[in-house]
């Protein structure tokens, strides 16, 4: 390990450790597709992810320190391994400043003993076969090992001994290598293009409001938006957002083809710092997808994200089209109950909270009483079977004591997954139909209520993000941390 000055000169030196490091298994990889050579033992040495740590040993009491990150718990030693310094290089310098500032923590940095696999090298979409069996290839490259990526540190699982190196973060260089590559997977774009403030639905009528909002955006307001990308990584560069060809490109989108497509109105840098757009994932519909993609989406570190989808209202005095603000979950999605248990709340975030009533308030032009009548505020139920109405003598009891207002099956994943990965996260579902009620969607009705409410929905997410955006400092809040957290957000 190699001491640094100054965190600018660390990332520097990480990137060029990647970039070597990458290199070398791309270049031994390719001679081995090619020639039959492969690495020998000391090459495969240079097949190692960058290591950084820090080291905290105070002279005298410890500063107190207010904000939610970039903050020690107490003296010692933190590391972690990295993947993508370049790319996470606004993140980590926002990460390491404070704490070499206001800590005087020094930042050492080197090669780890933790090889890099060899797919997270090789672009999507390459071919590698060649006569070669991915039996032949693990014999000379590093591969995947289940056993070297897991979230034993962000679920509290990593046990503290006074004596040795404690997390830096809470994914390190394979954890977060695997996820890109699985965003690439679902999503069907590429993951350098996700977008730090993210929306989830779990339809698609919300996609087609998004592209629309998109291009309009490309348009009206050039300067701040570059381009809007697609599944498949079509995109849609500003000056092109009007007319035939937008649409050309937009119809040629393969979205079909992943499970999650996600689409990324992707916002040019300013004054120093990195774009701040805003992605669209079309999550489908169950908890289970909800955990998926938001256990990969949290590796990137994203500011926010927002549930905004369809519910079932619960209550004779709601109409459909009316809005639920999520203020808790009654969560019986069942799929997170080991690692965030049932009685383990989950906080609304105030400052969500309020910027997505004051976004409804806005886009409405609604307020007060009038506001009321459609927003309402309160529990919703998530559930993993989308057939509960068949089971309602087991579960009216539990609904009524939970006094809950709405119904849905991914709302309770995505916050208890926010609370849990340390993501600022919030709800709000329109109500499409009332099951207690006999109020379901008829093929006309329904085609109407979704060109009005789907459109007046996604502006209220959209707004709510660019209220969050001007306060993102304190959007991090202390609700989130443990005791024992790591320094880095």
């Amino acid at each position: 390990m190699e001491t640094v000055a100054d965190p600018e000169t660390a990332v520097d030196r990480l990137a060029s450790l990647h970039t070597a490091a990458t290199g070398s298994l791309r270049d031994a990889l390719n001679r081995f597709l090619a020639e039959g050579v492969p690495p020998d033992s000391a090459e495969r040495l240079t097949f190692r992810y960058p290591e950084l740590r820090l080291t905290y040993r105070p002279t005298g009491p410890m500063p107190r320190i207010s904000r939610a990150t970039a903050k020690f718990q107490g003296p010692g030693v933190f590391s972690t391994t990295l993947t993508q310094p370049g790319h996470f290089r606004p993140y980590l310098l926002e990460q390491l400043r404070p704490l070499v500032q206001d800590y005087g923590a020094t930042i050492e940095v080197g090669l780890s003993a933790q090889e890099i696999p060899y797919p997270y090298v090789v672009e999507p979409g390459a071919e590698l076969a060649r006569g070669v069996t991915s039996s032949d290839l693990a014999r000379h490259f590093p591969t995947p090992m289940l056993s070297s990526v897991g979230d034993e540190i962000a679920d509290g699982l990593w046990l503290d001994a006074d004596d040795e190196v404690r997390p830096l973060a809470l994914f390190d260089g394979p954890r977060v290598d695997y996820s890109l590559r699985r965003l690439v997977h679902y999503t069907g774009a590429d993951w350098r293009q996700i977008q730090p403030w993210i929306l989830l639905t779990n339809y698609h009528r919300y996609v087609d409001q998004f592209v629309r909002v998109g291009l309009k955006a490309l348009v009206d307001e050039p300067e701040r938006y570059a381009r809007l990308v697609l599944p498949g990584g079509i995109s849609v560069e500003a000056g092109e957002a009007a007319g035939a060809q937008a649409e050309a490109l937009i119809a040629a989108s393969p979205w079909h083809r992943f499970q999650m497509p996600a689409y990324h109105l992707v916002a040019r840098d300013g004054q120093g710092q990195p774009g701040q757009g805003t992605s669209l994932v079309n999550i489908g519909v169950g908890p289970s997808n909800a955990k998926t993609i938001t256990d990969h989406l949290a590796v990137l570190r994203p500011h926010c994200w927002l549930m905004v989808g369809h519910c079932g209202g619960l209550r004779q005095s709601q109409t459909i089209g009316d809005y639920v603000l999520a203020h808790g979950y009654l969560r019986r999605d069942r799929i997170l109950d080991e690692l965030v248990p049932p009685d383990v709340p989950i906080p609304a975030l105030a400052e969500v909270q309020v910027a997505l009533q004051e976004a409804a308030a806005s886009v409405t032009g609604e307020r007060a009483e009038a506001l009321k009548q459609r927003l309402r505020t309160g529990t919703v139920v998530t559930y993993d079977d989308r057939n509960w109405e068949l089971r309602w003598s087991q579960e009216r009891r539990r609904i009524n004591l939970s006094r809950a207002i709405g119904v849905d099956m991914e709302s309770g994943t995505i916050a208890a997954q926010g609370y849990r990965l340390r993501v600022p996260y919030g709800t709000l579902l329109c109500v499409s139909d009332k099951p207690l009620h006999g109020e379901i969607k008829l093929p006309g009705a329904a085609n109407a209520f979704y060109e009005r409410a789907v459109g007046e929905h996604l502006l209220i997410g959209l707004a709510t993000l660019d209220a969050l955006r001007r306060n993102r400092h304190g959007l991090h809040s202390r609700k989130l941390r443990s005791f024992d957290e790591p320094p880095f957000r």
